[in-house]
């Protein structure tokens, strides 16, 4: 039978001679208590994992670092499996033998580093090679520094503490980082989200004035959004051209009441006050000049930053919508007389959502048109009014756009 004896740290030693390796000096026993005192404000809870293909080294390690106060380790022997160990439980630093068969310590090394999320990780190896040729590879591939065997615990406590402060501070950094990030994101869709409300309101305000229940901008905007996607538009876009879309007749703040709601059918001097409409529409959207901001700032500090979302894409979108939306495919609308391909895609999406909802809808000169007539109507429009590509795609979507036509009825 082997005689074995321990060293103090609770480490059964089969004879180890005096300069092995693993000899261990009652010196280095009081260093390392002595280390323990030293390592305040050292993160006790962090998990470090020892990789060394030969127990006892581990094992003397591990007590060393016991003795400072540390208490969560990961330990393998197994070089094989130290990668799959290594992800698995993220250690906050790794003690890695570079000595070891099958896998070497730098195989491992490698790995590691080549890892995004580990990349961070402190490497510490250990090693009794003076081959520096080894130690040179081990430093580029990304070593964090470097322990001869056997191991002095007043070597081994101070380095696994420093590397250990350098990544808790790593850490904090960034949690700091993504905590930021995040509440950068929360108030940016705060904002975001608020200006949509103003937007809305802007959009209904102008519906107000000849609809009152405002519910014709909402629908337009729901109808533009379905055929967006018919077109298979990015979701992107579509958000867009959905917030966008129902600020089209905002131009109407600028229309008498007589013409607005005149009941009956419009002289030509009124048709053409009417159409003025979609340039008042797109003059809402403008920034303003210089001279007019630093007016307006005379007035309120707060003007720059609520003229300043105009420039915007949502309102650069709304103003080319309100400009275009009476534009015809065959060139015979307004204000532009523009013709096909040349009116923007926004602007044909919506004058097709937008006819449809003023047939289908009641207003102070005409009933609402059941569905089938609305369609008719605009069939006979085709290659005239509407792009036939566009109107092909809202007649294929007819369901959700019944769907939206129930859920946003106007209500008398």
């Amino acid at each position: 039978m082997t005689d074995m004896h321990y060293d103090g740290l609770g480490v059964g030693l089969a004879n180890p001679a005096p300069h092995s390796p693993l000899a261990v000096t009652s010196s280095q026993i009081c260093s390392a208590s002595e280390l323990a005192d030293s390592s305040a404000g050292t993160p006790k809870n962090a998990r470090i994992m020892i990789i060394d293909d030969e127990p006892i080294n581990i094992k003397v390690v591990r007590k060393y670092l016991q003795m400072a106060g540390y208490e969560n380790f990961i330990t393998t022997t197994d070089s094989t499996s130290a990668i799959e160990i290594i992800a698995k439980e993220n250690p906050d630093i790794i003690l890695l033998d570079i000595m070891m068969p099958t896998v070497d310590g730098l195989e491992i090394l490698e790995k590691v580093r080549s890892n995004e999320q580990l990349i961070h990780v402190p490497i510490v190896i250990l090693t009794a090679s003076n081959d520096q040729p080894t130690k040179q590879k081990a430093l580029e591939i990304g070593a964090t520094d470097f322990l001869a065997k056997p191991v002095d615990p007043s070597d081994l406590v101070p380095r696994v503490r420093n590397a250990l402060l350098v990544k808790s501070h790593y850490d904090r950094t960034e949690a700091y980082a993504e905590t930021l990030e995040h509440e950068v994101r929360k108030r940016t869709a705060a904002l975001a989200r608020s200006r949509l409300d103003v937007v809305h309101c802007l959009g209904r305000a102008a519906d107000y004035r000849d609809n009152e229940t405002g519910q014709h901008v909402v629908r337009v905007g729901l109808y533009v959004g379905v055929i967006a996607r018919g077109l298979g538009l990015d979701a992107g876009m579509v958000e867009l051209l959905e917030h966008a879309s129902p600020l089209h007749d905002v131009g109407k703040i600028g229309i008498p009441d007589a013409i607005l709601l005149k009941p009956g059918k419009l002289t030509a001097e009124e048709f053409e006050a009417m159409q003025k409409h979609s340039q008042l529409g797109k003059k809402v959207f403008h920034k303003l000049s210089e001279s007019e901001e630093l007016e307006y700032l005379t007035h309120a500090e707060l003007g720059l930053e609520i003229m300043g979302v105009a420039g915007s894409p949502l309102l650069n979108m709304a103003a080319r919508i309100a400009l275009c939306h009476h534009e015809k495919w065959d060139g015979s609308g307004y204000p532009l007389a523009l013709a096909g391909e040349d009116i923007p895609l926004e602007g044909r999406i919506t004058a097709v959502a937008d006819v449809f909802d003023a047939l289908s809808s009641k207003r102070p000169y005409k009933p609402a048109f059941p569905r089938k007539k609305c369609f008719a109507i605009m069939e006979d429009e085709r290659g005239k009014h509407f792009d036939p590509r566009v109107l092909d795609v809202f007649f294929s979507r007819a369901d959700e756009i019944t769907k939206i036509q129930i859920a946003r009825a106007d209500m008398d």
